[in-house]
């Protein structure tokens, strides 16, 4: 996984967990992904200076909003292609594993093409 991934995992991680927790910690994002607090915390170092999280005293960790809007592209992309790829019969879970990888290379513009594409596809699902 290269870097870039890797930051875009972790963005993509805190959007979901702020959409079911009050607050998003180092903690959960552990729990989230089976990563070790040590790897966190030098994760959210990065992403704290590209400016993509900010974390307060208490710890409590927030997209910015250029690390919400990678965030949701991600989110975005990881949604849509697993729900294109288990209608063509892909199961779930390998949907989601196969989606995770690709959303991370995948042109704009192909990603664009795909979704328009898949539109009337994904409003019947």
């Amino acid at each position: 996984m290269n870097k870039n991934e890797s930051a875009e995992n972790y963005l993509e991680t805190i959007l979901i967990l702020s959409k079911k927790l009050p607050v998003v910690r180092s903690v959960d994002i552990s729990v989230e992904l089976g990563f070790k607090k040590s790897s966190i915390s030098i994760a959210m170092k990065h992403l704290r200076e590209k400016n993509q999280i900010t974390v307060t005293d208490s710890g409590f960790i927030y997209l910015t909003d250029e690390g919400r809007e990678i965030a949701e592209m991600i989110y975005e992309r990881h949604q849509i292609l697993t729900r294109c790829l288990t209608h063509l019969g892909v199961p779930e879970e390998i949907a989601g594993e196969d989606a995770c990888k690709i959303e991370h290379v995948i042109s704009k513009e192909s990603f664009n093409a795909i979704k328009s594409h898949a539109g009337k596809i994904l409003t019947e699902l």
